[in-house]
């Protein structure tokens, strides 16, 4: 995995030396995702950078690539992950293509070369790259079917101008920090999710995912190559577990291709579980060494866990289950309360808005104590999208909520804005917006179901909002320490597959996940399988709140502290006082109650002092 960076303009000679200095002010502002090598390419019309993180191929995969082909020069630098390598290289060989190095850059290149434009409809991975054609004088740029991978771009002037992460787009001359209405109704009335496509930061978007893109000479065009289709499922159960089995299983085996340090993420719940049997599996039948996990926890979890719907009960028991019986090589990877408050501003900064708070800062902690010992890790994330694994596909409450299930705190939301912004902005008009305008996008079928309309429906929400944050929590929690996170259940083809099987087979016994537990009862200890869901872990610590408490505080005692200008003061100080008792729900999704919403205000702080954004209203 990488980083990359990149603009072009057809009016002007960008070769100079002034414009390599600015490529280089980009790629130093994500240095942190390609740690190993970096790159550089400039033509007359186009500079493109690469930070890489070297995961396939050391020496033959180095970034800018560049192949002269009939008279063109083809340059692409690339973030991502082809894992089906193989096949793409053995019919560009067919083709007479000749290949130097083993590494899916080159691959990708050449199948870009032969295949065009239609090279996105061959690829099964995580992506996101852009290729500069000299001759045609025109840039493609692509991302993943899901968007595990970011590219973010925006046109200043005749320059279009890309990268990873937003922060170095901020690099480039006289691209500024703006919100607006939009920006706050993303921020305060949706975030931590966004609407797919958009920035919070004003004229900042975002490749959305199953989009390709060209910049020529008539400008900018984006196009859709690929969205999840509504069909009838004509499949018998007993098929319908053979495929899900196999889809499964050749995906994980797929991602498990590395040439350095590989591990998986354990919890103990079912799908890190999955994970690591499989890939626990792969290691001993191919004679590689035991599979080392990880697990993350907090210092006197043990004493201070308090069992809820959401979180029934604490990982360690589950996880030594797993450890025992595939034998991996297991590390608990332990975090204490001052560093996990203490990563909340890395956090912000990696994601370059306020996030999920100690959820995101956590995550960013366990990574960076992982990758000393590995550089890949393989993880569970997107089971609960695609199979249907959350709550709020069972309660009636949620599903009849008439907004998105895991942000109905409205009101309170609302209530956080300074009062002359709230004059201007109305939170829940933008939210019913964006929910109405994504609920149109879904096919229902004449033969659905009541229920499985009803839950295409929340699938649909689920996969393209609330997926798309953690997915997005993974990437730049992950890449902030140079390590990369690999998502097997977001395989494209598995998640086509699911989508159109019955709601009544999908949630199989009146289970969350249910189908996946049935086709893993043989296979997997039926403690695991029978588990309630229990979500990524959190600290229990009561150290913590007070921890949040205090710097939320001291925040507050600046009366010309910058989030006095965006939110309500007395609101903040009436939720410090009550110990965030005064916001009544939570703020995202199932945990993100007060010390988390703590957390989150300080995040807001934070993001105003650095990226200093001009409000226009």
């Amino acid at each position: 995995m990488c980083g990359i960076v990149g603009f072009v303009n057809l009016k002007r000679n960008i070769k100079t030396a002034n414009d390599k200095e600015i490529l280089e002010d980009m790629m130093q502002t994500i240095a942190r995702r390609g740690p190993d090598e970096d790159g550089l390419y400039q033509d007359k019309h186009a500079a493109m950078g690469h930070k890489r993180l070297i995961v396939i191929d050391p020496e033959g995969g180095k970034q800018p690539m560049s192949f002269c082909y009939h008279e063109s020069t083809y340059t692409i630098v690339y973030n991502g992950q082809l894992y089906n390598t193989k096949e793409l290289k053995q019919e560009l060989e067919e083709a007479d293509f000749t290949f130097e190095t083993h590494s899916d850059t080159e691959v990708l290149l050449k199948g870009f070369i032969h295949w065009g434009y239609e090279i996105v409809h061959k690829m099964n991975g995580i992506f996101a790259f852009a290729i500069w054609n000299s001759k045609k004088q025109e840039l493609f740029f692509a991302r993943d079917h899901f968007g595990v991978k970011p590219f973010y771009y925006t046109v200043k002037d005749d320059t279009f101008v890309f990268a990873s992460e937003v922060k170095a787009l901020f690099a480039f001359p006289h691209i500024e920090a703006k919100i607006d209405k939009e920006g706050i109704g993303e921020l305060f009335g949706l975030g931590p999710c966004h609407t797919s496509g958009n920035g919070i930061f004003k004229n900042i978007f975002e490749i959305r995912p199953a989009h390709f893109g060209i910049w020529n000479a008539n400008g900018l065009q984006i196009h859709r190559y690929w969205k999840l289709e509504s069909k009838p499922h004509t499949d018998s159960f007993g098929t319908t577990c053979e495929k899900v089995r196999y889809l499964l299983e050749d995906s994980i085996t797929r991602q498990l291709v590395s040439d350095v340090p590989l591990c998986t993420f354990l919890s103990g719940g079912l799908d890190s579980s999955i994970i690591t049997l499989y890939a626990a599996n792969y290691c001993k039948q191919n004679g590689l060494p035991p599979l080392n996990t990880y697990s993350v926890d907090y210092v006197d979890n043990d004493k201070n866990f308090q069992k809820t719907d959401f979180q029934p009960n604490s990982d360690n028991y589950y996880i030594s289950l797993m450890t025992q019986k595939l034998h991996t090589k297991h590390k608990a990877i332990v975090l204490d309360t001052p560093e996990l408050a203490d990563a909340l501003e890395d956090a912000m900064i990696a994601r370059d808005y306020p996030g999920m708070a100690d959820v995101d800062s956590s995550l960013l902690l366990f990574c960076k104590n992982v990758k000393p010992e590995a550089t890949v890790s393989l993880t569970g994330e997107c089971a609960d999208e695609i199979f249907g694994g959350y709550p709020w596909f069972f309660r009636e409450d949620a599903l009849k909520s008439g907004t998105f299930p895991w942000s109905i705190a409205l009101t309170e939301r609302q209530q956080l804005l300074n009062p002359a912004i709230a004059k201007e902005v109305n939170l829940k008009d933008y939210i019913d917006f964006r929910y109405r305008e994504s609920l149109s996008e879904v096919t229902i079928l004449d033969t659905d179901s009541d229920e499985t309309a009803e839950k295409r429906r929340i699938s649909h929400l689920t996969l393209n909002w609330f997926m798309q944050t953690l997915l997005d929590r993974s990437d730049k929690m992950a890449m902030y320490n140079g390590f990369e996170l690999r998502v097997p259940f977001c395989d494209y083809r598995l998640a086509q597959y699911v989508w159109n099987i019955p709601w009544e087979i999908k949630a199989l016994n009146g289970r969350e996940k249910g189908l996946l537990r049935y086709i893993m009862k043989d296979i997997l200890p039926s403690e695991i399988v029978d588990r309630k869901k229990s979500p990524y872990p959190k600290t229990w610590n009561p150290t913590y709140l007070a921890r949040v408490k205090q710097m939320l505080t001291k925040i507050m005692e600046d009366k010309n502290a910058p989030i006095n200008d965006l939110l309500n003061r007395e609101y903040i100080l009436n939720i410090l006082e009550t110990d965030g008792k005064a916001f009544t729900r939570p703020w995202f999704g199932q945990l993100m109650t007060g010390p988390q919403l703590m957390a989150y205000l300080c995040q807001v702080n934070m993001w105003l002092e650095r990226y200093q954004p001009r409000i226009e209203l």
